[in-house]
């Protein structure tokens, strides 16, 4: 569909800053940029409530402006200018959802490791220092003490602590388990080198 006069019109007002013409152009296609966002992230499985996407719709806005109208100069009529937008609105809705998906990823490791953190202290039963803590775990078994280690002083997942150890990932709790028992004992060696005490 070719560009129309309207359209024509609307973008030349634009590029020459006439009065009134941002608000002309936004009055003309707001509707068509809230669209574009509800589908774009319909289509990537993003719900968004109603601030993401007043705050989305923005930031497009706020590129279409940006440098002087860049965006508009660069249009050269060969579309319809509803779908010149369309293109474009899509583009920085998918950069949006990227970067916030990114943003969340990196909260939500931090809230693992805080988590980890704090599992570890209560682990540890109550160790005053982190020295004693080191103490107690060079006196567990090797294999012990490295998932231990990973787990509750680098606040890694089960999974990685899998992968980085080559063990089988349902045997990590376990393994955690009879470590926090032996801790919060005290170690004493002749159990952490497998015997029992009579």
């Amino acid at each position: 569909m070719p560009l129309t006069s309207i359209d024509r019109t609307l973008l030349q007002r634009c590029l020459q800053h006439h009065r009134g013409a941002w608000n002309d152009f936004v009055d003309r296609y707001l509707g068509l940029i809230y669209h574009v966002i509800h589908f774009t992230s319909y289509q990537r499985s993003v719900p968004l409530q109603p601030e993401d996407i007043e705050d989305i719709a923005a930031e497009v806005l706020l590129q279409i402006v940006a440098n002087n109208y860049a965006v508009l100069n660069q249009f050269r009529g060969e579309s319809s200018l509803s779908a010149y937008l369309t293109v474009i609105a899509r583009r920085i809705c998918v950069q949006e959802l990227s970067r916030r998906a990114a943003q969340a990823d990196v909260k939500a490791r931090a809230k693992e490791r805080a988590v980890a953190e704090d599992r570890g202290r209560h682990a540890a039963g109550g160790l005053e220092t982190l020295e004693e803590v080191h103490r107690l775990l060079r006196r567990l078994p090797s294999r012990e003490r490295e998932v231990v280690r990973m787990f509750y002083l680098e606040g890694r997942s089960y999974e990685e602590i899998s992968t980085a150890l080559h063990l089988p990932v349902n045997t990590i709790g376990p393994v955690l388990s009879r470590a926090r028992k032996k801790l919060q004992a005290g170690v004493s060696p002749a159990r952490s080198n497998g015997k029992k005490r009579v």
